[in-house]
């Protein structure tokens, strides 16, 4: 599994994620400075798992019923490791998916089309 880390959740949560042995490529480093629209468009092309902490993929995805590969929307402290820490258990998990992790709860919603 691949993962794209927004660039406003930021680059040293991409580093912990590759440490940790997966794939993870951080947003501005492939594609700069793009819209959400373009990113989410992206990762679905690449079957990257995005990793955002914009509220906007939700209504690109929901609203706007826009394809996604997966999702986990982080709505916590914008501190990397404690991030980490929140997502590890999920990782394997998050293919298909859209994910919100606050402090100490977790929603996992199916992507699945009908």
């Amino acid at each position: 599994m691949r993962f794209l880390i927004d660039e406003s959740t930021g680059r040293k949560l991409a580093g912990i994620i590759r440490q940790a042995g997966y794939n993870a490529a951080f947003s501005f480093d492939v594609l700069g400075r793009t819209s959400d629209e373009e990113l989410l468009k992206f990762a679905e092309k690449k079957k990257y798992v995005l990793i955002s902490d914009d509220k906007d993929f939700g209504e690109l995805i929901f609203r706007l019923n826009k394809p996604a590969s997966g999702v986990i929307f982080l709505r916590m402290a914008k501190h990397p490791k404690k991030r980490f820490e929140a997502i590890k258990g999920i990782l394997d998990k998050a293919e298909g998916k859209f994910i919100v992790v606050k402090e100490g709860q977790i929603k996992i919603r199916d992507l699945k089309r009908l």
